[in-house]
């Protein structure tokens, strides 16, 4: 230890003890005794202190003195060592002016070019977005919404990135939020002009679509901005449109109508009641022909629009399978990589040397690049970067564009950064399509309300067949146009139609019954004459179609009439009244043709009427009902048989009827043709009553006058040769009225019940097959009865069979 280092620490020491007198002073009182004992004993020490200090300074005297000799040796070795540094120093200066100062200076002034190059790209940029909002303006003014809108979109994100902080752009992020809350305002108002325009334009104009290159304009922008419910705008003026297209329709209408006094008749309504039905049926034409047209339009323009869709919905996949690929890539890039880095530290190698020459500069120069190509890059000088250039290398980072096409030729970009997804815009696909049905239905519901207006006075159901049937094929052919236009088959006029179909057979039947009952009301069943049309209309069916034949001039008029009808070759003597129904039934049947959406109506009104002219037939010939509505004294046997062959007429037809309807039919409704086959049952049971009551007629001929007949001479009796004589009249009235086989089973029944009378009063009066003198008699009777009855015509041949007359011996 040296000296000085030994006194400082007994110098330290003893301060404690030197000061503590001092500290304790401050503790007077009643201690004062224990105080100055402890003064006392401190002192002792600081003694003892005082002592020891100096023996050690005794001791260490030698070292003392050394070193206060060495100090001036080392100050000598200070002052060297000085001179030597600042001689350093100066050849340091030297060599630095020499060297290095102006190469330091060089790279000063190269970093501070930069630094004044990177200042004015950023004023340069700072003076490209002051200029943002006057150019909004002037593309607002050209109707450049998605120009507008990308460009405040672009210069959001410089002032997010490259501006953020500036002071005096703190309020145009705000204001340019405004903006595009305002365009978005602006495209909507715009798109409502747009479609206004579009919808009313004149429908003789032969463009499809109205500038179309606007529309693709302004549905970007709506898609840009997520202002999805433009179709609402474009449904609602549809709708208008339709209504227009109709009230200008009436309005021309009635500007041509001489008749319609338009200052006494205020209301359009009541003047369109007014026009009668030519006049009409041109205004509905002229109003489904407006409307086709107009369909034709807002489907152009769907078209359009979808298309838009389609292209925004097209890039999103293809982006999406773009950063698919990417990835993929760069994933197999980072698995490359780890497995060369697994494989270098295998062999003990140091990455960075392994990778310094190969993979590290590839990496610099892609990130190089990539920053050069973002909106922080650096220009290398101020020659090489202009100020268009600075505003594309912005925008550049916030959207890439690709080149669509749209049908109509027009070329469009369609822009990366759409918010919507796929799921919105297959959605939105979806309800363009909708929009398009629903234009149908807009058109299809105005036609009806127009038809509705028209039918409140009962108009419609006063038609006649033609006119209710043109006008049913002009709304089915409506019906089709719009279908074909619009892809689906709108049920509101349809149903109208319906409804109308359903009023009009009502009436049609209702006409036809009516008809029919006023003719079987006054028909005398006699045999009337065929007219020449008659004739022409039955030989019409004879191919098995069935329809009206068309009027013929001259040789018919020329023509007689015919005593019957010839069907297929066979004669039907008839009456008025089912020629006129044969007519009824085949207008049935081309009213079938005419409006097939009627065909079940019309058959179950056919059906009633056929079974209303079975049962009214039946009242008045078989009932008797003829005496009191007509007037007839009696219900002859002609009268009969003539019912019988008219109803075997309609038997004749209904398989024809019904291959008719079958053919129209939907295969589910084919069980409605049961109605047929229990008409045909009713009719064949009325022909049976009708052949019963002609030989019950002669039944109760027969019973009144065999019942008085006796065995006796002269011989032929005055009953046989009265029945004869019945039998002759009753051969008279059927013979030219029924077939030749149905007159002959009909006289086999007669005969029958002749044989069953006579046998029957042969019984009674115990007359027997004995070959005597009565025998003898009934027999010559007998004989009288068979010849008369073989001689009439087209009975020669009839077995008679009058063995039967006679008891069979047991």
């Amino acid at each position: 230890m040296t000296l000085y280092s030994f006194v400082l620490h007994l110098y330290l020491w003893a301060v404690p003890f030197i000061f503590l007198p001092f500290c304790c002073a401050q503790f007077q009182g009643s201690h004062n005794q224990t105080i100055h004992t402890m003064e006392f004993k401190l002192s002792h020490y600081l003694d003892i202190v005082e002592v020891n200090i100096a023996h050690q300074i005794s001791l260490r005297s030698e070292a003392f003195f050394h070193a206060m000799t060495s100090q001036h040796e080392l100050q000598d070795y200070l002052k060297k060592t000085s001179q030597a540094v600042k001689m350093l120093r100066d050849k340091i200066a030297q060599i630095d002016e020499v060297m290095c100062e102006g190469s330091l200076h060089i790279l000063r002034l190269a970093l501070t070019r930069n630094n004044c190059v990177k200042v004015y790209n950023k004023l340069k940029l700072m003076a490209t977005v002051h200029q943002t909002q006057p150019t909004v303006q002037v593309l607002l003014s050209t109707s450049e919404f998605v120009g507008a809108l990308d460009l405040i979109a672009t210069t959001q994100e410089v002032l997010q990135q490259e501006l953020q902080g500036i002071h005096s752009f703190r309020h145009l992020g705000s204001q340019l939020c405004e903006l595009e809350k305002l365009i978005d305002k602006m495209m909507i108002a715009e798109f409502s002009t747009y479609s206004h325009s579009d919808l009313n334009r004149p429908l003789e104009d032969d463009c499809q679509v109205l500038e179309e290159e606007r529309l693709v304009s302004l549905v970007f922008g709506l898609l840009k901005q997520r202002k999805l419910n433009f179709l609402e705008i474009y449904g609602e003026k549809m709708i208008i449109t339709a209504k227009n297209i109709i009230k200008q329709c009436v309005i021309n209408k009635v500007s041509q109508t001489e008749e319609i006094d338009t200052d006494v008749v205020v209301k359009l309504a009541d003047q369109m009641r007014m026009l009668n039905f030519p006049q009409w049926f041109d205004l509905l034409k002229d109003i489904f022909s407006k409307f086709t047209i107009f369909l034709q339009r807002v489907k152009a323009t769907l078209n359009i629009i979808h298309s838009v869709v389609l292209s925004v919905l097209d890039k999103n996949q293809r982006t999406r399978e773009l950063e698919e690929i990417s990835q993929q890539k760069n994933a197999a890039k980072d698995n490359s990589l780890d497995t060369e880095v697994a494989y270098l530290i295998h062999e003990g190698m140091f990455i960075s040397d392994a990778f310094g020459e190969g993979e590290l500069t590839p990496i610099a120069i892609d990130t190089t690049s990539q920053r050069n190509a973002s909106p922080n890059s650096e220009p290398c000088s101020s020659d090489s970067v202009s100020e268009p250039e600075c505003t594309t290398d912005s925008s550049s980072s916030k959207e890439h564009t690709s080149s669509s096409a749209i049908p109509g030729g027009v070329d469009i970009m369609v822009s990366e950064d759409m918010k919507l997804t796929d799921s919105e815009l297959g959605k939105l696909a979806n309800n363009i399509q909708e929009l398009l049905y629903s234009a149908s239905d807009i058109c299809h519901d105005r036609a009806v309300k127009f038809l509705m207006s028209r039918a409140k006075d009962g108009f419609l159901e006063k038609l006649n067949s033609m006119e209710f049937i043109t006008l049913s094929r002009l709304m089915e052919t409506f019906i089709l146009d719009t279908e074909r236009i619009c892809g689906r088959k709108s049920t509101s006029l349809l149903g109208a139609l319906q409804s109308q179909a359903i009023k009009f057979v009502n009436r049609f039947h209702e006409e036809r019954k009516t008809k029919l009952s006023l003719l079987l009301d006054n028909e005398r069943w006699k045999q009337a004459d065929v007219p020449a049309e008659f004739q022409d209309l039955v030989d019409s069916l004879s191919d098995g179609k069935i329809a009206l034949p068309e009027k013929k001039s001259g040789a018919t008029e020329e023509r007689k009439p015919a005593e019957v009808l010839i069907v297929e070759g066979q004669q039907y003597a008839v009456v008025g009244t089912v020629l006129l129904l044969i007519r009824i039934i085949l207008e049935y049947c081309q009213c079938v043709d005419n409006i097939p959406s009627v065909t079940t109506d019309m058959l179950t009104r056919l059906s009633d009427l056929l079974k209303y002219f079975n049962s009214r037939s039946c009242q008045l010939v078989l009932g008797a009902g003829a005496l009191q509505v007509v007037g007839l004294k009696t219900i002859t046997t002609k009268n009969l048989a003539l019912s019988s062959r008219c109803l075997q007429l309609i038997v004749h037809y209904i398989p024809v009827i019904r291959a008719h309807f079958e053919a129209r039919l939907p295969p589910k409704q084919y069980s409605m043709l049961r109605h047929f086959d229990h008409i045909t049952k009713d009719y064949h049971d009325h022909i049976a009553e009708i052949s019963a009551k002609l030989v019950a007629i002669m039944d109760s001929l027969f019973d009144k006058l065999l019942s008085k007949y006796e065995v006796k001479a002269p011989v032929p009796s005055a009953c046989f040769r009265n029945i004869c004589k019945q039998m002759t009249k009753m051969h008279e009235a059927i013979f030219d009225l029924l077939p030749e086989e149905q007159t002959q089973m009909l006289f086999l029944r007669i005969n029958a019940s002749y044989k069953l009378h006579l046998k029957k009063q042969l019984s009674h009066l115990n007359v027997i097959n004995d070959g005597g003198p009565q025998n003898g008699l009934v027999t010559a009777d007998v004989a009288f009865y068979t010849g008369n009855l073989q001689a009439l015509k087209g009975l020669k041949d009839l077995d008679l069979n009058m063995a039967e007359i006679w008891e069979q011996k047991r």
